[in-house]
């Protein structure tokens, strides 16, 4: 049956298709940690879907205000390499340089989100930051649906302004929003507590 969008369409015809498969995605989806992540990650064509589907955001303004780094195994050694070299240097021990080595080490690959505000008179860095952050759920839950274990972390590395300019090529107005790990999990993910929605919700209704 085709799908009336036209003039003459009613309020029925452009309600969302509803997709119950979808919403129970949403509702048990769960991060894999990264530290359970092993090769293989996605395949390129999957990874492409991703990606795309990562870039499929809320954007006000059509601003486009972040970029992605597709990091392979090779250069997270490099990165790893490189932070616990950043962390010697700052003074830290020697407990946190091995834990920050190893974090860019988790999983098969990484996604490096980076937030990278645009010039705009009417919409505030604050709003393209939030699109960044939009940008990792995006690329977390397609991960999941596509059955690749994913996991979304920061980390104090990856707000090192020298790290990041040197060996992620950020500019000076950009950071890093998340880093998204990939790859096949060695385990299951264990559950989590849940917000109690009491506590959460409010209603105005005057």
């Amino acid at each position: 049956m085709t799908e009336n969008t036209g003039p003459e369409a009613t309020t029925a015809d452009l309600r969302p298709r509803e997709r119950p498969e979808a919403l129970e995605f949403l509702l048990t989806r769960r991060s894999t940690p990264a530290k359970t992540l092993v090769s293989p990650g996605p395949d390129d064509a999957t990874l492409q879907k991703i990606l795309t589907a990562g870039l499929r955001t809320p954007d006000h303004g059509k601003l486009e205000p972040w970029r992605l780094i597709v990091i392979r195994p090779a250069a997270q050694a490099r990165l790893a390499d490189a932070a616990a070299a950043r962390a010697q240097a700052l003074g830290e021990t020697e407990e946190v340089m091995a834990k920050t080595r190893k974090s860019l080490l988790d999983g098969a690959m990484i996604v490096a989100v980076i937030a990278s505000p645009q010039p705009s008179e009417k919409i505030p860095e604050f709003e393209q930051l939030l699109s960044a952050g939009a940008v990792c759920l995006s690329i977390l839950n397609a991960a999941l649906a596509s059955g690749v274990g994913a996991n979304w972390l920061s980390g104090w590395i990856s707000h090192d302004r020298a790290f990041c300019e040197d060996h992620l090529g950020l500019a000076s107005t950009e950071r890093v929003a998340g880093l998204i790990h990939l790859g096949t999990p060695k385990m299951a993910p264990p559950e989590r507590p849940r917000p109690d929605l009491s506590a959460k919700i409010s209603e105005l209704n005057t």
